[in-house]
């Protein structure tokens, strides 16, 4: 949509934005993370194996991904995402060897993806 500098404008664009944020919390699955660590690490994990079988993202049976950012963060922000376009991120970062142990005696993985890339990535 264009810029236009009239409020009947915006507000058909905001009551867009409305309607897309309710259809996606009521009709459509999505995982939940919550995640403390981000705050000190710049980084969302997004786990994809446990004690050696595929879980989080490699299982999830999502549309949406919601990441709550916890930690120094507070439960302030929260992205949505598509599960799709997620897995495409991690992909790429599974690719270059953004991949961490973690958990219960490091026995999950996840991968490591910086917050600027999840807003960049096309």
């Amino acid at each position: 949509m264009d810029y236009c500098n009239d409020f009947r404008y915006d507000l058909k664009v905001g009551q867009i934005g409305e309607e897309l944020l309710n259809s996606i919390l009521t009709n459509k699955k999505i995982e939940v993370k919550r995640d403390s660590w981000i705050y000190k690490s710049g980084n969302i994990a997004i786990e994809y194996e446990s004690r050696g079988k595929p879980s989080g993202i490699s299982k999830s049976e999502a549309e949406y991904w919601a990441i709550i950012f916890s930690g120094g963060y507070e439960d302030e922000i929260i992205i949505i995402i598509k599960e799709n376009r997620l897995k495409k991120i991690c992909r790429e970062y599974y690719k270059k060897g953004s991949v961490k142990s973690m958990g219960d005696n490091n026995t999950s993985k996840a991968i490591l993806i910086p917050i600027k890339e999840i807003l960049k990535w096309k």
